[in-house]
C-alpha cells in the first residue's frame, strides 16, 4: 500500500467492471477511501470486499449517472470528495444508418450527460468546500478519431474533452484541476476475446507497435491527475494509446 493518496476521498463511476475497477483498485493501493459507484451492486459489493481484504478502504454506492436523482444522492451521500474519477461509459457498435433514436440516447445519455452531471454535482460541492480537488474525466482516442459503426460514442467523447476544458477553465480559481484520459485500444473482460478473433488479430496488426493496451498501461496517468504532482496541470487529455492516433486506426 503507497500513501501518496492518503487522507483523500475518491468517487469512482463505473466501477462494477472493467477499467472502473481497475482505476479503484490502484486508488485504494495508493490510500485513497475509495468510493465504488455503478449499478450493478452485486459487483461493487465484491470489489469493494476484495480491496479491503487487501488492506484498502472501500464502500460502495448504486448509482445511474443518466439519472440526476440518482448522481444528486451519491453526492451527498459522500461529503468530501477530493477525487472523482468520471469513468461510467457504454458503447453501441452500429451504422450510421442503423443507429436509432433510443441508441444515440443511450450512448449520450450515458457518456456525455453522464459525465457532465457527475462533474457538475461534485464540482459544487469541491467549490462549497473550498478545499480544491481533481475531476479525471475518460474520454477515449475516438474524441480525436473516429471509426465505422461508433459514430455517436466518437461524438460523446469529443465532448468530454470540450466539457473538460470548459470545467478546467471555469473551476481554476477554486483550485479544482480538471483533466481527461483517453485511452486507446486496451483489453478488458468485454473485449478480450474480439481480440482473440480474426479480426481482432487484424485490427492489432495495423497498430503501430502491433499491440494493444492492458488496463495497468493507464495506472500511471490515473496516479499522476489524481495526485499533488499534477497541481499545474489542468484542462489537459491525456492520450495514452501507444501512438495508435498516429496510425489512424
Amino acid at each position: 500500500m503507497s500513501s501518496l493518496l492518503s487522507g483523500k476521498t475518491a468517487l469512482v463511476t463505473g466501477a462494477s467492471s472493467g477499467l472502473g475497477a481497475r482505476f479503484a483498485t490502484v486508488l485504494a493501493a495508493a490510500g485513497a477511501h475509495v468510493v465504488l459507484a455503478a449499478r450493478r451492486q452485486d459487483a461493487l459489493d465484491a470489489l469493494a470486499a476484495q480491496l479491503r481484504a487487501a488492506g484498502g478502504n472501500a464502500e460502495t454506492r448504486a448509482l445511474d449517472v443518466t439519472d440526476s436523482a440518482s448522481v444528486r444522492a451519491v453526492v451527498e451521500a459522500t461529503p468530501g470528495i477530493d477525487i472523482l474519477v468520471n469513468n461510467a461509459g457504454i458503447s453501441i457498435e452500429k451504422l450510421v444508418a442503423e443507429v436509432t433514436e433510443d441508441d444515440y440516447d443511450a450512448v449520450m445519455d450515458t457518456n456525455l450527460k453522464g459525465v457532465w452531471l457527475m462533474a457538475q454535482a461534485v464540482g459544487r460541492q469541491m467549490i462549497a468546500r473550498q478545499q480544491g480537488g481533481k475531476i479525471v474525466n475518460i474520454s477515449s482516442v475516438l474524441g480525436q478519431m473516429v471509426l465505422t459503426r461508433l459514430s455517436v460514442y466518437a461524438m460523446a467523447k469529443a465532448g468530454v474533452n470540450q466539457m473538460t476544458r470548459a470545467l478546467a477553465l471555469e473551476w481554476a480559481r477554486h483550485d479544482i484541476e480538471v483533466n481527461a484520459i483517453a485511452p486507446g485500444y486496451i483489453r478488458t473482460e468485454i473485449n478480450r476475446a474480439f481480440f482473440d478473433t480474426e479480426i481482432g488479430r487484424k485490427l492489432i496488426d495495423r497498430m503501430l507497435r502491433r499491440r494493444v493496451g492492458e488496463p495497468e498501461d493507464l495506472d500511471a496517468a490515473l496516479l499522476l491527475l489524481c495526485g499533488p504532482g499534477s497541481r499545474f496541470i489542468t484542462g489537459s487529455v491525456l492520450t495514452v494509446d501507444d501512438g495508435q492516433v498516429l496510425k489512424g486506426i
